[in-house]
């Protein structure tokens, strides 16, 4: 059956879905747009995560607004917002929570589940490579689980539930790096880099002044949820299907083309597929289309694959990235 006919979806519910959601996100844009000021491809791609249900890491060098981006965005889908200060001494228990015993009036004593700062609907883990392995898996894992277990007694996330990781691609002394199977778990990873110099020249007047741009709520934690739904149940055409898999498997040192395959060190799994499935569609939504292009392909490529693989040291020495090997993926495969 083709991928434009899915029998669970109901095309006309779809559309009608979809034209209001595309004005909720045109106010979800613009009301972000008033804070954060020329990230326009980093706003994007954050809400394409949000909207797709999963998690990112965010990496960029110092006060470039990151920080900020996520209160925003916090504020503005009306989701209860934490943020962690990831640091070498930070221990598993200091994120998920702890169970401590209490005593009643009556000399009964009990434990007593507190809950850590990650029982949060958007939680901003700053620096997470600042953090040991150990706190690092926990956090993953419950990324992953959507909950935590703690003395046996599991206890669940609330939802929805996302985290954005940040990351400073600088300071490597004190930090331990996010393995590739960790990495793997989130969505995409949004580089950010420095502001073109209209938009910084807009953000000295509009932030040094006597009044700063206020953030207001858009939308709620069921709209949210709703939209995820959404998101989920707009087609996709065979053809982008098929470019999916095309691009996605030609970046794997078995598949690659001769010239590429022995620069590729290793690939990306299965998982970056369902992440390219999911995001083109949240992108076309955000751009008021109700179904996804190659455009939207390409767009996200780098993004959803660039933290998936890696390039050998042969390539590294000749002076090539991950980033060469994708752009040259995408001339090839699309």
């Amino acid at each position: 059956m083709s991928a434009m006919t899915q029998p669970e979806t109901n095309p006309d519910e779809i559309v009608r879905e979809a034209e209001k959601t595309v004005d909720l996100l045109g106010e979800v844009r613009e009301a972000i747009g008033r804070v954060i000021y020329g990230q326009d491809i980093v706003v994007e791609r954050a809400l394409i995560t949000l909207l797709s249900g999963g998690h990112g890491v965010l990496v960029g060098v110092p006060g470039l607004a990151k920080t900020k981006l996520v209160e925003t965005l916090g504020t503005v889908l009306g989701l209860h917002a934490r943020r962690i200060q990831f640091t070498p001494d930070l221990m598993p228990s200091d994120i998920l929570g702890a169970e401590v015993l209490e005593e009643s009036g009556d000399g009964r004593r009990a434990f007593r589940f507190i809950r850590g700062p990650i029982f949060a609907q958007l939680l901003m883990a700053d620096e997470i490579n600042r953090a040991s392995p150990r706190t690092q898996s926990a956090l993953l894992q419950a990324m992953q689980e959507q909950h935590v277990t703690i003395a046996g007694q599991r206890h669940d996330l609330p939802q929805p539930f996302h985290v954005l990781a940040t990351q400073n691609p600088l300071e490597q002394e004190g930090t331990y790096p996010l393995p590739e199977a960790q990495l793997d778990r989130f969505l995409m990873q949004i580089d950010i880099l420095y502001p073109d110099l209209q938009s910084e020249r807009r953000m000295l007047l509009e932030t040094t002044g006597a009044h700063t741009a206020v953030t207001e709520t858009v939308l709620d934690a069921e709209q949210l949820m709703a939209i995820q739904s959404l998101v989920r149940r707009m087609p996709v055409g065979d053809g982008i299907i098929d470019a999916i898999l095309k691009l996605v498997r030609s970046v794997r040192p078995d598949e690659a083309q001769p010239e590429m395959a022995d620069r590729i060190a290793w690939g990306p799994g299965p998982r970056a597929s369902q992440a390219l499935m999911v995001t083109v569609r949240a992108r076309a939504l955000l751009d008021g289309r109700l179904a996804p292009s190659l455009d939207d392909v390409e767009a996200l490529a780098l993004p959803i694959l660039q933290h998936r693989m890696a390039v050998t040291f042969a390539a590294r020495a000749d002076g090539m990235s991950v980033q060469d090997i994708i752009r040259r993926a995408i001339e090839q495969a699309l």
